[in-house]
């Protein structure tokens, strides 16, 4: 049994494709969103899925025990606006975070126009539902919840929990403060008026 293993280990060693494994994962390292990650300020306990997009990850901050969602893309710009992410954030599958986006001048191709970039600040304690948007500029205050699919164009200020295309505030999350559950333990019944 022993000469078995020991055969089948130095027939691993010999095959070429284990070698060209350790190729793939060194060339994975240079793919533009594998690059920018070694950049970007992760604070501790902050955790990105493997296959999220960045761009200028050198300005993209994310707070301690954030964590980014799968498919996810963050993109500061390219030359200057960047991307500020607080502590404790949930960011759900496909979420777009852009500090950038071109001008709409009818005198220039779209391509050829000047980029609009502007700083996005993303606040503590906060939750962005799966494919939500958020553009250049936008400012999401602390303990926000910006549902699924919403558009977020303009600032949403602390404690907002905003729906929609483009994404406005429909109740605040002090609302929920009468419809938590209460955290005081129930009182067993007595069992001799409940069977009685």
């Amino acid at each position: 049994m022993k000469s078995r293993s020991w055969s089948e280990a130095l027939r691993s060693f010999a095959d070429p494709m284990t070698y060209f494994q350790v190729v793939r994962l060194l060339h994975f390292y240079s793919y533009t969103h594998v690059r920018p990650r070694r950049k970007l300020t992760l604070g501790e306990g902050a955790t990105i899925a493997p296959n999220v997009s960045l761009r200028n990850g050198e300005r993209i901050s994310i707070g301690r025990g954030s964590k980014i969602g799968e498919r996810a893309y963050l993109w500061a710009g390219d030359s200057g606006s960047s991307i500020t992410i607080g502590e404790d954030c949930r960011f759900g599958p496909e979420v777009f975070v852009t500090a950038s986006d071109y001008g709409l001048s009818p005198e220039a191709k779209i391509a050829e126009q000047e980029r609009n970039e502007r700083d996005i600040v993303i606040g503590n304690d906060l939750w962005l539902g799966a494919r939500v948007f958020v553009g250049a500029g936008v400012t999401i205050g602390d303990g926000s919840v910006v549902s699924a699919g919403s558009v977020v164009t303009k600032s949403l200020p602390p404690g907002s929990v905003a729906v929609g295309n483009p994404a406005r505030i429909v109740r605040r999350r002090e609302d929920y403060a009468d419809a938590a559950p209460s955290t005081e333990p129930e009182s067993d019944p007595d069992p001799v008026t409940t069977h009685a």
